[in-house]
């Protein structure tokens, strides 16, 4: 165990209310490409943060008939939770764990064992569509499956408006319940443990700088540096799955 490392893993072990902020860094090693990163969605394609763009998507219906076939083949239907996810759901079972403020939107900490009522999604969820109209939402799975019957741009059963994935685009506001959640539990924390992020998008990312005004250690985990290192009381710049089950690990991980 490296040096940085092993001071993490002391400061989990040390901590009683630790809250988890997560980036797409904790997915990729499950096969979900992050965006911004060296070999991101966004970086291989610029043009493709239109699609998540709320008025290129509300106004272009060739763009949302692209969206729909990406969602058909994302590769967040197919994914299982990594080591990561299982290591961060293991602080629950511990009792150590006040909440998961996730930007992912793929699901993976619940499906690793993680209570729902645990994980606070700042940029919503893929699992669910919505209606741009009425606010119409139902699971994913019965829109894609009109999608796989022919309709290229389905639109809302009840209202006609236009659907989307109940995931928060550019230019569409978080909502405020989910967002104050987050930061309340920022504020109630001892330790913020920020994981596969480079803290770059707010106000998501204040999580860290509310939770260190409020007295907690800070942690930071990720391949690359981000833009709150500063604040951190340690850095660890590694792949998570080789370092994040060790700093997680109950007792600390002495090997």
């Amino acid at each position: 165990m490296t040096p940085d490392v092993a001071r993490a893993a002391g400061l989990v072990a040390a901590a009683r209310r630790i809250v988890v902020f997560s980036g797409a860094g904790i997915s990729t090693e499950s096969g979900i490409p992050d965006f911004r990163g060296p070999d991101g969605t966004w970086t291989r394609n610029p043009d493709n943060e239109r699609l998540a763009t709320l008025s290129h998507y509300r106004s272009d219906a060739e763009l949302r008939k692209r969206a729909w076939r990406i969602r058909l083949d994302s590769p967040m239907r197919r994914a299982e939770p990594n080591a990561s996810h299982r290591a961060v759901a293991g602080l629950d079972a511990q009792g150590r764990l006040v909440a998961v403020v996730t930007q992912n939107v793929d699901g993976l900490h619940q499906a690793a064992g993680l209570d729902p009522s645990r994980v606070i999604e700042v940029h919503g969820t893929f699992a669910t569509s919505e209606c741009l109209g009425c606010d119409d939402r139902r699971p994913m799975t019965e829109v894609l499956d009109r999608v796989r019957a022919g309709e290229e741009d389905p639109a809302c059963t009840e209202c006609g408006g236009v659907l989307k994935s109940a995931t928060i685009f550019f230019g569409q506001q978080l909502v405020p319940a989910v967002i104050d959640g987050a930061f309340a539990a920022a504020r109630s924390c001892d330790l913020v443990l920020a994981v596969g992020t480079t803290l770059s998008v707010n106000p998501a990312a204040l999580v860290v700088p509310i939770a260190r005004d409020h007295g907690a250690r800070v942690v930071i985990v990720n391949l690359q540096p981000t833009e709150m290192d500063h604040l951190a009381d340690v850095v660890v710049q590694a792949k998570l799955g080789d370092v994040l089950p060790a700093i997680l690990a109950p007792g600390g991980d002495k090997t």
